[in-house]
């Protein structure tokens, strides 16, 4: 299993920065746009059960990344899981808290790469790397948005 985590501070309240997690174009808004994901469905908000569906272009194979939410307490934390996908498995947990009068954003992940130990030796270095480039943009426009 290999770990990831991004965190920065946002400097807007807790409950704003958790209601711009819910917009309904959040995942647009979010998605790098470097990246050749496309959105095909997001159902159920942030809650338990909630469902994102994205179609990853991995060159010219698209690829189906469904995610489903299996954890939520609102205003602090919301955690997705890959139910089907491009990882062995995939546990993301997005952590909301107050800090000195801002709000702390936390991007924890748990991610296995399909084909093992040696696999993940020599790639996950790569796939962390993807997910700075991700996270630091990720984390860029809610600061943007948030600190209006």
């Amino acid at each position: 299993m290999l770990h990831f985590q991004y965190d920065s501070l946002v400097n807007a309240p807790l409950e704003t920065v958790w209601q711009f997690h819910e917009r309904s174009d959040i995942l647009q808004l979010l998605t790098p746009p470097w990246q050749p994901v496309k959105v095909v469905r997001r159902e159920g908000g942030l809650g338990i059960g909630a469902i994102t569906e994205f179609l990853i272009l991995l060159g010219p194979i698209p690829i189906r990344w469904l995610a489903v939410h299996t954890e939520c307490d609102r205003p602090y934390l919301f955690t997705d899981e890959q139910q089907k996908g491009p990882m062995e498995s995939w546990v993301h947990r997005h952590q909301f808290s107050t800090e000195q009068g801002q709000t702390r954003l936390r991007d924890v992940i748990t991610f296995a790469i399909p084909g093992g130990w040696l696999v993940e030796q020599c790639l996950g270095w790569w796939v962390k790397q993807r997910l700075e480039d991700m996270f630091r943009y990720r984390h860029q426009v809610t600061k943007q948005e948030c600190e209006r």
